[in-house]
């Protein structure tokens, strides 16, 4: 059986916490997609393009992965890829409530999709996109919490 997960988010920016939930993703399916969504209620820095472009080239010596755009339910994406796993990280019980409702409303919508909770390793359990933009911008050191390309994104917008 061919077991498709997809591990969904704004990723703006992607971080080393998402690339860990990634790589550990890797080794319990046969094939992950990392959905990069518009969601422009969050009013993201990076376009998706560029997100997509960060994930891409983050995640170049990985097989097994796709990085695909998406502007849709999240169900319908999962079907239209025969996905049957959502992939969703949880640092904290703050997370879990939204994460929560979101995946009992997946469930809701199709029930044949199953929403899997992952905890990042420890050395991330802190990172968040919200705090690397924040240390950013206010002139921080993001090296160890980001692949070289966000890095270097975010020296080209001069916060």
């Amino acid at each position: 059986m061919n077991r498709i997960a997809i591990y969904p988010g704004t990723f703006d920016p992607v971080t080393n916490g998402h690339l860990d939930i990634m790589c550990r993703s890797l080794k319990l399916f046969d094939k992950l997609i990392v959905a990069v969504s518009l969601n422009p209620t969050k009013s993201p820095i990076f376009s998706q393009e560029k997100r997509v472009k960060f994930i891409s080239e983050a995640i170049q010596d990985l097989e097994n992965i796709e990085i695909v755009p998406f502007d849709s339910l999240l169900t319908r994406f999962a079907q239209s890829n025969n996905a049957t796993i959502i992939i969703k990280g949880l640092r904290a019980v703050s997370d879990f409530e939204f994460e929560l409702q979101m995946g009992l409303m997946n469930r809701n919508l199709d029930d044949t999709i199953e929403t899997l909770f992952m905890i990042p390793s420890q050395e991330f359990s802190f990172l968040s996109s919200n705090l690397v933009k924040e240390v950013a911008i206010h002139g921080g050191d993001i090296s160890k919490l980001v692949p070289p390309g966000v890095l270097q994104g975010f020296q080209e917008i001069n916060l």
